[in-house]
């Protein structure tokens, strides 16, 4: 079973808090919207702490050092495709025109034999709860329920 960790930051906002989220790059996800937004995050080895591969995943996917400050724990979701996500919420401020992010590569167009590589993350961009919830993962809503549970 794979599993991914991930740190959802987030800050204050007029309407309680946003959040930063990320567009998953590459041919599948190019032209979507919903469902296509996602926590920063990452597979790992089940010999890797949960908490070491989110805040590594966030440095690949970003480029940039993950935020120091009190996590929250957000618990797990099981996404439809299996896979267990783990995420910790931190709250800090970031520039989304900072991100640098990692690269993959796969043969696109598929069966051409010619490798591509594409952004881990294409975008990244603060969300409100509410356009949040209609973009992110479906799966991957529980956290900002569980995060508003959080919120002052």
């Amino acid at each position: 079973m794979k599993r991914s960790a991930g740190l959802l930051l987030f800050r204050p906002s007029g309407q309680g808090f946003e959040v930063l989220l990320g567009h998953m790059g590459g041919p599948f996800f190019a032209r979507r919207d919903a469902g296509a937004w996602t926590v920063p995050k990452g597979e790992y080895e089940p010999d890797e702490p949960a908490w070491d591969a989110a805040r590594r995943e966030f440095q690949e996917e970003l480029g940039l050092p993950p935020p120091d400050g009190e996590a929250i724990d957000l618990g797990e979701v099981r996404q439809t495709n299996g896979k267990i996500v783990t995420v910790w919420a931190i709250e800090a401020d970031l520039d989304p025109a900072a991100i640098v992010p990692g690269t993959f590569r796969m043969e696109w167009p598929p069966h051409s034999g010619r490798l591509q590589e594409f952004p881990e993350l294409d975008r990244v961009a603060w969300f409100g709860p509410e356009r949040a919830r209609e973009v992110i993962v479906k799966a991957q809503v529980a956290f900002l329920d569980r995060l508003a549970e959080h919120s002052p």
